[in-house]
C-alpha cells in the first residue's frame, strides 16, 4: 500500500479544518481519536460503507486533523492534536468541549 499524503501544519487552512469538523460523522471520528492513542478505520467506521468512510478520512487527512498510516493491511489513524494546537491554539479543545454524540 502506498503511504498517505498529509499536509504540514504550516499549510493547514482554518476553513478546511472547520469544514472537516462540520460533518457529524467526521466530528465523531475526531472525538473518538481524541480519547485514544490510535484507532483502525474498522474501529471508526460505525458500520458505514467503506466508500463513505474512505471519503470522510480523506477530508480529515487533507484538512490536517488526522494522520493515517499503513500497518500491514490495517490503516491506523491518529489525531494530529499537537499540529492543530500549534497552528490554531485552543481551537480543537474548544470544539471537543462542546456537547455532542460521544461527548456529554
Amino acid at each position: 500500500m502506498r503511504p498517505y499524503k498529509h499536509p504540514p501544519a504550516s499549510e493547514f487552512v482554518l476553513e478546511r479544518v472547520l469544514h472537516a469538523l462540520s460533518d457529524t460523522i467526521r466530528l465523531d471520528i475526531v472525538r473518538h481519536l481524541a480519547g485514544v492513542p490510535a484507532a483502525s478505520c474498522g474501529e471508526l467506521d460505525g458500520g458505514r460503507p467503506k466508500s463513505t468512510v474512505s471519503h470522510h478520512f480523506k477530508v480529515l487527512r487533507e484538512s490536517g486533523l488526522v494522520c493515517t498510516e499503513n500497518n500491514g493491511t490495517t490503516h491506523m489513524n491518529t489525531l494530529r492534536r499537537s499540529d492543530i494546537d500549534s497552528r490554531f491554539p485552543g481551537l480543537l479543545e474548544a470544539i471537543l468541549r462542546q456537547p455532542g454524540a460521544g461527548n456529554g
